[in-house]
């Protein structure tokens, strides 16, 4: 508990751009959170890095994704969005854990197989011990849940698992965290490809549709997506694609699925397409002009990052200064 609160830690890599998966799958839900937790949201620029970035490149990334943030709707004066890179405290508590986390553990990690067959021409410790990280980063602010898609459900088991082996031998330290997985817009698939998921790292450009794509490419690129042969517009296993187009419809405009079927009974997939389209582009048009607004601001956006930073780091010594006491690191002298 932190101010009375439960605790919430989520955060997004600062490389490429947020596509409609990241938004309807974890921005716009946790708008939804913000007044029932203590909520803190990194951009995770630490481990961004684990791939090589372009210094400048990262650096404008990150801080357009910070700004996306707030354009989505999350309120700066009610959840802490900060960099990463920002709080040294996640570094030095990702060392601590990495001595009480086992190569085994990690070997089982199906991201780092698949984040390295990708990368062979550098597969490098960072990737592998990444999930530490990843722990540090829930662990320092005792966090009771962390919104997750299905994928990085392993990574909440693994953050589980080191937190409770460090609290079986120095007492009751780490909270130990739970996924929060929202049913509903949890997992936006691919418009090329719909058994795979939405990816903002998708080399098709066509398959994502990016939250700064002007109208004309979000229509444009909702009238390529990939469907079937079969031209009812209904919710089905063997219908991935148009199934992935109504629930993203019904996301974009309240509509349950029986509706949208409703809707659309007897019309054809064009008209459908089209529809998705144009609700999707006016779902994301405010959220691109708050984003063109907060961008001529640079004293406020840096407003945020310093005092965000602060309050971040604030919390988080509280758990690092508590780890470093238990396992038997000498006192500072102030």
């Amino acid at each position: 508990m932190l101010n009375g609160k439960k605790s919430l830690f989520s955060g997004m890599q600062a490389t490429g751009t947020l596509q409609l998966g990241n938004y309807l799958g974890a921005l716009k839900n946790w708008v939804e959170l913000e007044d029932e937790y203590e909520t803190f949201y990194c951009v995770v620029d630490m481990h961004s890095i684990t791939v090589r970035q372009e210094p400048a490149e990262l650096r404008r990334k990150a801080r357009a994704l910070l700004t996306l943030y707030i354009a989505a709707g999350l309120n700066p004066e009610k959840n802490c969005i900060y960099y990463q890179s920002h709080v040294p405290a996640h570094a030095e508590l990702n060392w601590i854990l990495n001595c009480f986390t086992y190569m085994g553990e990690l070997n089982r990690m199906t991201q780092f197989k698949d984040k390295a067959s990708k990368n062979e021409e550098n597969i490098n410790a960072g990737l592998f011990t990444y999930p530490v990280l990843m722990a540090a980063d829930i662990l320092l602010f005792q966090s009771d849940i962390v919104p997750v898609g299905d994928d990085q459900k392993q990574h909440i088991e693994i953050t589980r698992d080191i937190a409770q082996r460090f609290n079986s031998i120095y007492g009751d330290v780490f909270t130990i965290p739970e996924p929060y997985i929202k049913k509903t817009g949890a997992r936006i698939m691919s418009l090329q490809d719909p058994t795979s998921k939405m990816s903002k790292s998708d080399e098709n450009e066509n398959a994502s549709i990016y939250l700064l794509d002007d109208t004309d490419t979000i229509i444009r690129k909702f009238k390529r997506a990939v469907t079937d042969s079969d031209s009812e517009i209904r919710h089905s296993k063997d219908k991935p694609g148009i199934s992935n187009l109504i629930e993203i419809y019904g996301i974009a405009t309240g509509k349950s699925i029986a509706e949208t079927e409703k809707e659309f009974e007897g019309k054809g997939y064009g008209d459908f397409k089209l529809a998705v389209g144009e609700a999707v582009a006016t779902m994301l048009k405010p959220i691109q002009d708050r984003f063109d607004d907060l961008n001529k601001d640079k004293a406020y956006i840096d407003g945020i990052i310093k005092n965000n930073a602060e309050k971040a780091a604030y919390f988080a010594n509280k758990t690092l200064r508590k780890v470093q006491k238990k396992i038997g690191f000498p006192e500072k002298i102030k």
